[in-house]
């Protein structure tokens, strides 16, 4: 039976980092008998943490419970705690202590809170991650065991299809067109692999769900192996996700011993043996025939596509690959029905995508917002904007979307809607959802310089052009920032570039330019401002 009232206290990474765990076990200490204390999944607003929330008697939660980091109603959430403050915090749990904390009472009404539409996060911050009883009684597997006895994998791919749901990894290929090429393959075995190896600067998203509600991955990878006929799969996480890794394992061992891994699952013909796989941190194992190949234990590189991994993938068997995100978007889907999510975001780009936003804004944190939502919301009325910023952009120069691989897209462009075509045509790209804010002070060709110095450093060596040419680019770069480039070197990058980008053989290297391309379009004078005057003899 649960407490009448209850402390979730965060759990996430952002917040252990500023001592939520010293904080959970003070308050554990100071909680009397019927107030509860659990660590739950990112309460969103990372820049005021520790975070906790309090949940009252009456209160609703669950999958329908609301927007924000928890149930309506009677919750409060309070940031920045001291293990000091946690009597104070159980006390005002219990209706008593007045206005103590008040200046940390964070307001479940502003933009930051109000306008997100949570929706693959709509567990996280309200679940304890690693109980997984407490996932049940959240809607864990319910959509999993009523598949496999209600619906044929048709049917759920239909579902799927009607969705609209793009891949959340990137390149936002249509998730059901990907799921029918897998299961529509000869009659032979078949795999299904999640691709969590989030390493874009600045992005926490995956790594947010991994810690926050595993179950929810686990579930929508074994509804994917379901459509399209996999018996074994694989979760593939970086190293630099401890934390993701431990909850993670700990949820595989718990759906494995409570029946919804192995064979059968939950009394159905249906068996699924999921492993996990954890990567040595290589950026270009994100590239889906690069993670294959460190799956299998080999060298993380990238091979010539076609084949594709929904055709030959991992032991030449069919494939498919999808992110974190996609696949924690599906319990949501089948619970409410493809039109359900796709009357949500744009006729291009449904349903909603999480944000992991960082850089120069006030607040930094985890963000969930239909597809469609202008930059200039999710940075400026949601964000908050860049601390002191004035002025119509509110101190906002620009916004790097896409990591490494994305690009800068300027503060007077910011109504651009968020959504996979509209930020292409603009020079960058989706990406996996990172959003990171420039200040006005910052430096465009420092920034192009940083990126493509993470691209020489994460290249894998095997093709030529981006082996040699990002690190060519970078030695241009070096002379803008130093102030001592010619015309001549801007226009060796700009060809250098185009160069590198039409000839490398992965993603990686087809993207590495972008950073570069971008600051050039919007930011050309200070490419200009850094070249020597040539004088004419």
């Amino acid at each position: 039976m649960a407490d009448p009232v209850q402390l979730r206290c965060c759990g996430a990474s952002g917040c252990r980092a500023a001592g939520s765990e010293v904080l959970r076990q003070a308050l554990e200490q100071a909680a009397p008998a019927g107030v509860g204390v659990k660590s739950v999944g990112c309460l969103r607003l990372c820049g005021r943490g520790p975070l906790v929330a309090i949940d009252r008697p009456g209160e609703s939660s669950g999958p329908d419970a609301g927007p924000g980091p928890g149930p309506p109603g009677d919750s409060l959430l309070f940031g920045e705690l001291q293990p000091s403050e946690a009597e104070a915090l159980v006390a005002l749990a219990l209706g008593e202590g007045g206005g103590a904390l008040a200046d940390r009472q964070l307001d479940l009404r502003q933009p930051f809170f109000a306008l997100q539409h949570p929706v693959v996060l709509e567990s996280c911050g309200l679940i304890d991650p690693t109980n997984l009883d407490d996932a049940l009684a959240h809607g864990a597997y319910g959509q999993l065991r009523r598949l496999l006895q209600e619906c044929s994998p048709e049917q759920v791919r239909e579902q799927v299809k009607r969705s609209g749901l793009r891949g959340r990894g990137g390149a936002g290929y249509p998730t059901g067109l990907k799921w029918d090429t897998v299961a529509l393959q000869p009659p032979g075995p078949r795999l299904v692999v999640c691709n969590a190896d989030e390493g874009d600067p600045g992005a926490f998203m995956d790594r947010s769900v991994l810690e926050g509600d595993p179950h929810r991955l686990i579930e929508g990878l074994a509804i994917a192996a379901f459509a399209v006929g996999a018996e074994q799969g694989f979760v593939y996480v970086r190293a630099e996700y401890p934390l993701a890794i431990e909850r993670l394992r700990l949820a595989l061992e718990q759906a494995r011993r409570h029946g919804l891994l192995g064979a059968p699952i939950d009394g159905s013909g249906f068996q699924l043996q999921l492993e996990l796989r954890v990567g040595a941190g290589a950026y270009v194992c994100g590239e889906e025939t690069a993670l294959l190949a460190s799956i299998q234990g080999e060298r993380g590189t990238p091979r010539p596509r076609p084949p594709f991994p929904a055709e030959v993938g991992l032991c030449g068997a069919p494939t498919l690959i999808n992110n974190v995100e996609t696949l924690a978007a599906i319990p949501a889907i089948l619970r409410r029905g493809g039109d359900w999510y796709a009357a949500i975001g744009t006729e291009g780009s449904k349903g909603t995508k999480v944000f992991s936003l960082s850089g120069a804004v006030l607040n930094p944190g985890l963000v969930e917002v239909p597809m469609g939502t202008s930059l200039r919301t999710v940075v400026q009325t949601i964000g908050g904007g860049v601390p002191g910023g004035t002025g119509a952009h509110g101190g906002v120069k620009a916004v790097q979307t896409g990591g490494p691989s994305g690009g800068c897209i300027p503060a007077p462009l910011l109504d651009t809607p968020v959504d996979y075509e509209r930020l292409r045509e603009l020079g960058s790209m989706l990406g996996s959802g990172g959003l990171v804010v420039m200040g006005e002070t910052t430096s465009m060709p420092e920034l192009a310089r940083y990126f493509m110095g993470f691209n020489v450093n994460e290249s894998c060596g095997k093709c030529l052009p981006c082996r040699a040419g990002t690190v060519q680019l970078a030695q241009l770069l070096d002379r803008f920032v130093a102030r001592r480039a010619t015309l001549a070197d801007l226009e060796r990058l700009e060809e250098l570039c185009h160069m590198v980008g039409a000839t490398s053989l992965c993603g990686l290297g087809k993207a590495a330019p972008n950073p570069v391309l971008s600051t050039l379009r919007y930011f050309r004078q200070e490419y200009l401002a850094a070249c020597l005057l040539e004088v004419t003899p």
